[in-house]
């Protein structure tokens, strides 16, 4: 148990997880003030969007040169740290909205937390740990801006903020968190 704990601190989880908590407390208890109702979308991407940034400080540790001499497996390790940040993330929100007034269902928290974490974990091979935060704020961004999703482009554009049972958005979220999983498990964070 001791590797966990060890390994924990050095991708700085206990930072990173109240970084999540904070932010999610926060923008519900702004969310409950705004007035917007239940199924305003934009809050809990919010929650979703701010807890998968906290979380990908972590995606990469203090020494690159460390990480790829070590004499154990990481591809499993690096997938699980995604998935499990992903279910945290999630996990949280659902909880503090438990405490009140739902800011929305546990489909799309799934949906958008599992994606988030995908272009996070993107964002860490592509560009490092450091700067894996920019695809999910970048992303986030536009999908805020954007005009109505009318068309099939426009709808994988804005996944984020679509219902839960919509094709687009969550096809789009299964490929963000397969593709972005693979590719971290597989070259780790970029130096």
């Amino acid at each position: 148990m001791r590797w966990l704990t060890l390994y924990a601190r050095s991708r700085q989880v206990p930072a990173s997880l109240a970084a999540v908590v904070i932010s999610t407390v926060a923008v519900w208890a702004l969310a409950r003030g705004a007035g917007e109702g239940p199924g305003d979308p934009r809050w809990p991407v919010l929650v979703l969007a701010a807890g998968a940034m906290a979380a990908s400080i972590g995606l990469s540790g203090q020494d690159l040169a460390l990480d790829r001499t070590a004499a154990i497996r990481w591809v499993p390790r690096r997938a699980a740290h995604v998935l499990l940040a992903g279910t945290v993330v999630g996990t949280v929100l659902l909880a503090v909205q438990s405490m009140g007034t739902g800011m929305t269902t546990t489909a799309f928290v799934v949906r958008d937390s599992a994606g988030l974490m995908g272009l996070v974990a993107l964002g860490a091979a592509l560009w490092g740990g450091q700067y894996a935060w920019t695809l999910p704020f970048t992303w986030l961004s536009f999908s805020f801006f954007a005009p109505p999703a009318t068309s099939t482009p426009m709808q994988v554009a804005t996944w984020m903020l679509l219902p839960p049972g919509t094709a687009a958005g969550t096809w789009t979220a299964l490929a963000l968190t397969v593709v972005g999983t693979t590719a971290y498990a597989l070259a780790g964070p970029r130096r």
